[in-house]
């Protein structure tokens, strides 16, 4: 079994500081945020960028302050978001795709988001796929639903990604596929030989699916875009104190933590 790659995934574009306080926003923040998430344990830290007033942005210069920022801090791995808000363009949102970043996000078909829609169009999917190929960057497919499994599939076959694929289950988000241990195993018995995985519980399903990703032999997300509790009703106080969870119990389950350059191992990036 593979050591255990954590990712901390520090913003979103959808929490609030009213919803919690610590939310790091600025590039500053940001970059600290994912330094102490470092030191905690993490490899790859998965980033959505913020304006001067908070709001999400796929602003290039943004991404590319945020990136430069983390990399004189540490060497984890820089994971920017394809999918910004759902108000975006598809050309905002390939915005940080020209960093040439190690990875990036690419979701791989539209679904519910709440009350919003995420669109993802065949014609944004393969846009963004063929860019990041281009530029040598290793997507991280982003399934919200099975389907999704289905279509980075047949980019593999097109030879439009590159095999191995990395997929990151996202469950539990409202209208999309729930978050319950059953729809993660189907998610997992879908996906090609020889693929790695990582899932994101959204919510409560956070912790729970952590623990059976550990014990499965896949990979961890975690971070305030997904959650922003400790533990029932008490907020985080960092995302690092999230980061710091998933590493004791890995530890008290024997799976050991994987630094960024494992993690470029067993992802093929390097």
């Amino acid at each position: 079994m593979d050591k255990l790659i954590i990712t901390a995934a520090l913003t979103g574009a959808e929490v609030t500081r009213e919803q919690q306080p610590n939310l790091p926003l600025t590039p500053e923040e940001i970059s600290e945020a994912a330094y102490e998430c470092y030191k905690a344990g993490a490899s790859i830290v998965h980033v959505h960028a913020r304006d001067t007033e908070g709001k999400p942005t796929q602003a290039f210069s943004v991404y590319k302050e945020i990136k430069e920022r983390i990399a004189d801090k540490c060497n984890i791995i820089f994971q920017p978001s394809t999918g910004g808000a759902v108000w975006h363009t598809a050309e905002e949102r390939m915005q940080p795709i020209e960093l040439a970043p190690e990875m990036a996000t690419l979701s791989t078909g539209t679904t519910n988001f709440g009350p919003d829609v995420f669109m993802n169009t065949e014609e944004y999917i393969l846009k963004f796929a063929k860019r990041m190929k281009e530029l040598g960057v290793k997507p991280e497919i982003e399934c919200f639903e099975r389907g999704m499994i289905h279509t980075a599939i047949n980019l593999a076959k097109k030879e439009i990604i590159n095999t191995p694929i990395h997929f990151d289950f996202v469950l539990g988000v409202p209208g999309a596929c729930p978050g319950e241990v059953r729809d993660l195993l189907h998610m997992i018995e879908s996906i090609p030989s020889g693929s790695t995985w990582t899932v994101a519980g959204i919510g409560r399903h956070e912790m729970p699916l952590a623990a059976v990703a550990i014990t499965l032999g896949g990979h961890v997300r975690v971070g305030f875009e997904d959650n922003v509790y400790y533990s029932k009703g008490v907020l985080a106080q960092s995302n690092a104190q999230l980061v710091e969870k998933v590493v004791r119990i890995a530890k008290e389950l024997g799976r050991e933590i994987a630094t960024p350059d494992e993690a470029r191992t067993i992802l093929g990036l390097k």
